[in-house]
């Protein structure tokens, strides 16, 4: 798995995480996106790398403008079992 987090501008509300969570579920096969108007960012986790350049594309048609791009491997964080 592969964790993809963005530098977003131009979110100001919990609408635009929203529109933007939207933009990338209705584009790419991903497991969990969460957006943060706060900290202009967006987490991505998918079973494949998505591309910079179509994630470039997807954010720019929902009005915003992408500043960074990092992807890194993702493991799925282990709870702990309580008897």
């Amino acid at each position: 798995m592969v964790k993809v987090t963005l530098g977003v501008e131009g979110m100001m509300c919990g609408m635009c995480e929203a529109h933007m969570n939207d933009a990338v579920r209705n584009n790419f096969k991903v497991i969990k996106v969460s957006s943060s108007h706060k900290k202009n960012s967006v987490e991505i986790i998918s079973e494949d790398d998505i591309p910079e350049n179509e994630l470039s594309k997807v954010v720019e048609q929902t009005g915003y403008k992408l500043i960074s791009y990092d992807s890194e491997p993702y493991e799925k964080k282990k709870g702990f079992l309580f008897f």
